[in-house]
């Protein structure tokens, strides 16, 4: 089996070392293609106007200076010879659940993945506040090859990716495997932080709110993270809402 693996952390990312050892887990033949910087937060977006710099660090090692989305298309499109059986994505610095999945650049590259005909899945691993800087990446590795080989031995949709987070907890005390729903959280995501620099000029960031995830809905990504679950929600490309789309027919046709 051949892998292609990405993740929107960078090439020098903690996670994506992890990432390589679930993926030499299932197959010797893995090819890294990640970018250069970080592109959290980038989510489907594609280089257009930019030309796209390959480098190579290792023998089937590559960063491209583009987001996640141009690592997956230049991967199964001009670096590697025969196509990829399979694409992962990850592992992600911190979880992919709810609107995450929204703004999420790895699920965006398992979904360019998909896009162009490989299996995929985005990896992700949940921490909390003490241990945002030393994630339990040793529970994504212990648990992510045997879920992956199920999954791909049960056959995938042609037009479904998985998104798989795994819990703040050590391997050992992860409680199960829930398959959930995309949750949503109790408040906003996203605020502005506003500042003012060094001459008194404002200035301002995007803050992400990491709250919400207290009264998460019953069966969503968020409530098996909470219950040190390991949640497995499979992701449609088709986003067409298919019971307003009966009503609006019923209305405008």
């Amino acid at each position: 089996m051949r892998i292609l693996i990405t993740n929107d952390d960078g090439i020098h990312a903690p996670g994506l070392v992890a990432c390589e050892q679930i993926a030499r887990a299932l197959s010797d033949d893995v090819w890294i293609v990640a970018p250069e910087t970080d592109q959290s937060g980038v989510s489907h977006s594609l280089s257009l106007n930019d030309p796209l710099r390959l480098r190579e660090v290792d023998e089937r090692r590559f960063a491209v200076k583009g987001t996640p989305t141009d690592c997956v298309i230049m991967g199964i499109r001009h670096i590697m010879k025969d196509a990829p059986d399979l694409v992962i994505s990850g592992v992600n610095r911190g979880r992919n659940a709810a609107e995450d999945v929204i703004y999420s650049g790895t699920v965006a590259a398992a979904m360019e993945g998909t896009v162009l005909g490989v299996p995929s899945f985005a990896l992700s691993q949940a921490y909390a506040f003490t241990t945002k800087h030393a994630p339990r990446w040793e529970t994504a590795i212990a648990h992510a090859p045997a879920l992956i080989e199920k999954v791909l031995g049960e056959g995938m949709p042609r037009d479904v990716l998985v998104n798989i987070n795994f819990p703040d907890c050590d391997a050992a005390d992860v409680k199960g495997v829930a398959v959930s729903t995309q949750g949503k959280r109790d408040q906003e995501l996203l605020h502005i932080d506003a500042r003012h620099d060094g001459r008194g000029n404002p200035y301002y960031w995007i803050a992400f709110s990491r709250g919400g995830i207290m009264g998460a809905g019953p069966g969503s990504d968020l409530a098996a993270l909470n219950d040190h679950k390991i949640s497995v929600t499979p992701l449609r490309l088709d986003l067409t809402d298919e019971p307003f789309m009966t009503r609006l027919a019923e209305l405008l046709g």
